[in-house]
């Protein structure tokens, strides 16, 4: 058994709100999806969003209100500085937060943070010692 991500879901307040920013951010979104749901391409990996209440539902776990940091982030990588202005940028035009504006960081790249809608956290990084393929996925050392 070899482990490995091929879905994240992200629960989320309104289903096609999400799926609308998400779109405008530039995930394709799969015929899959409906109301309720929907999965976008995210270059090897599925993006998911469901309703918050009924994934907890799921879970069979409490539906509590999200706190404002659940320690937990999703990355893009760019493959540079201006790229990762150009995302960040990208993301707040499409309806995102800004949480952190891009800055050069203790371990050597450049990053900043924004969240969605419904605050899911995310990082948008150029990190030096992680090159990308040209599909853009990392290439770990």
């Amino acid at each position: 058994m070899r482990p490995r991500i091929t879905l994240i879901t992200l629960g989320v307040k309104d289903v096609p709100a999400s799926r609308a920013f998400y779109q405008r951010l530039g995930f394709s979104a799969s015929s899959a999806g409906n109301d309720s749901v929907a999965f976008f391409d995210a270059n090897g990996v599925v993006l998911g969003i469901f309703g918050h209440d009924a994934l907890a539902e799921d879970a069979h776990l409490p539906a509590h209100a999200a706190p404002s940091f659940r320690g937990v982030s999703l990355a893009w990588n760019a493959a540079s500085e201006a790229d990762v202005d150009a995302i960040i940028a990208h993301a707040i035009a499409c309806g995102a937060s800004l949480v952190k504006p891009p800055e050069k960081v203790f371990w050597g790249g450049y990053s900043g943070y924004f969240a969605d809608p419904d605050s899911h956290l995310w990082e948008v990084a150029f990190n030096p010692f992680f090159p990308l393929s040209a599909e853009g996925r990392v290439i770990l050392p």
